[in-house]
């Protein structure tokens, strides 16, 4: 890369993106429409509202000026009849409204206030036989005022009647409304503007809240960060969603802590102890055969509880990762199969028994380990091998719910023990002699909770154990 690419690889870098806040998007959005609605609104009362004042206007002035033509040829009528100093004018004169009379030559006989221009059309309109004949002019200055101005003839040439509308007023009324309207619509613009920086404010504030949680998380690493959020529309949601988030992540990191700490201290037994051993290997010419032997078993055994604690670890670390996708299972065939299986694996007797319903979506290979885990731990426990090994699938005795627990014949679980059992590296006191890594039943819990279950165990009447767990009806999450 040259020199010059290196160079606008570098501006480009150092230019920063213009942030615009969702505030001032949502403010100058609800302004923007409010002002279009408001302008569309203005403009079309505007013009509906002077139409119909034109209209009006013209419709009045219209209905004098026929009035007149119509009295002129019903009788006959000369200028003094209109005049406004006789008596019982015959004219009815509406507001804004001026008349003029003109004689046979077109001569003003009685001037209008104020007085109308006369032109060559209405002198000849004054000279005219017939009555009731028209001329109309229109945008007549007179004055500083405009005028619609008609002229009707008297007939016989005995003059004519000029009626006059004043129009400036009228569009002097509609400028005003004009400016009131716009006045008005900057009012309804600004107010649209400032409610919608209200309402942006409103409605961006608990975003923001978790926006600056988010960063903070980002920046800190630190999950146990309190969202407060309220209200029940899109944004409540996204807050507790976004809580119950951060609070599982935390969980997850707490959880994936521990299980570090409690692996490294777990491991560290059977790791010295291999050492140990190994050890001795370089003096194992100075031994006797038989020690040898009971050397070489040593670290067999060593290695495959080495070998069934790191597979475990690996089992409770990989938790809800499984890439299994989730399915119809029938906890009842999945018990038959690892019944079937723990027969041939320690020879015992293994019943199972199935009522109701038993199909759940879960995952089939999670569900079988742990009830695996179970059946083997039952075998572990019941040495004796008094009673067979019982399956019990029941559903749903719990609406919604599969139930599964099995039973043995064992010594049982010491009350103090009950309510450990499921916990990581648990072992009670009298099984610590015996093979087991104590993970096998927490794993049987994290199956449990991952379906939407829970795990119970309880001792049994006449001696033994009930354990086991529950699915969900919701199955696997």
């Amino acid at each position: 890369m040259g020199r010059v690419g290196r160079l606008r690889l570098r501006l480009l870098k150092g230019r920063r993106p213009r942030l615009v806040s969702l505030r001032t998007t949502f403010a100058v959005s609800f302004a923007a429409v409010a002002a279009a609605v408001t302008v569309v609104v203005g403009i079309l009362s505007y013009s509906a509202a002077a139409r119909l004042v034109r209209v009006d206007q013209q419709s009045v002035f219209d209905e004098v000026v026929q009035d007149l033509r119509d009295e002129v040829r019903e009788r006959r009528m000369d200028p003094e009849d209109f005049s406004s100093t006789a008596p019982g004018h015959d004219l009815v004169r509406p507001a804004r409204t001026d008349v003029q009379v003109l004689g046979p030559d077109g001569s003003v006989v009685d001037p209008g206030d104020p007085g109308l221009p006369v032109t060559d059309a209405d002198r000849r309109i004054a000279g005219r036989q017939v009555s009731g004949r028209t001329v109309v002019h229109a945008d007549v200055d007179v004055g500083n005022d405009v005028y619609r101005v008609a002229t009707v003839s008297l007939g016989g040439g005995r003059g004519a009647v000029q009626v006059a509308q004043e129009f400036s007023n009228t569009e002097d009324l509609l400028r005003a409304l004009q400016q009131r309207t716009l006045v008005l619509m900057s009012a309804v613009v600004v107010g649209a503007g400032l409610f919608g920086w209200w309402l942006a404010w409103r409605i961006t504030r608990r975003l923001i809240v978790l926006t600056a949680a988010a960063e903070d998380v980002a920046r800190t690493r630190h999950l146990g960060v309190q969202v407060p959020v309220a209200g029940y529309d899109e944004v409540g949601r996204l807050g507790r969603a976004f809580d119950r988030m951060l609070g599982r992540l935390a969980q997850s990191e707490e959880d994936q802590r521990r299980l570090v700490q409690d692996a490294g201290h777990e491991l560290r037994t059977p790791l010295t102890s291999l050492r140990t051993n190994i050890s001795l290997l370089r003096r194992i010419d100075e031994f006797p055969p038989a020690t040898r032997e009971e050397l070489v078993a040593d670290l067999a055994q060593e290695a495959r509880e080495l070998t069934d604690l790191v597979n475990e670890l690996v089992d409770l670390a990989a938790g809800q990762s499984d890439s299994e996708p989730p399915q119809r299972v029938d906890l009842a065939e999945l018990a038959e199969d690892v019944a079937g299986l723990a027969r041939r694996r320690t020879g015992r007797s293994v019943v199972v028994r199935a009522g109701g319903c038993t199909v759940v979506d879960g995952r089939a290979g999670m569900l079988q380990r742990a009830l695996s885990n179970l059946v083997e731990n039952a075998a572990k426990f019941d040495r004796d091998a008094v009673a067979p090994i019982e399956i019990n699938v029941a559903g749903p005795a719990v609406p919604g719910t599969v139930r599964v627990e099995v039973l043995d014949r064992g010594p049982g679980i010491t009350k103090a023990d009950l309510t450990h059992v499921f916990d990581r590296f648990y072992r009670a006191a009298d099984a610590r002699s015996l093979p087991g890594s104590g993970l096998g039943l927490s794993i049987v819990r994290e199956v449990a909770l991952a379906h939407g279950g829970a795990t119970f165990a309880a001792r049994r009447a006449g001696g033994g154990t009930v354990i086991g767990f529950t699915v969900g009806a919701g199955g696997y999450r």
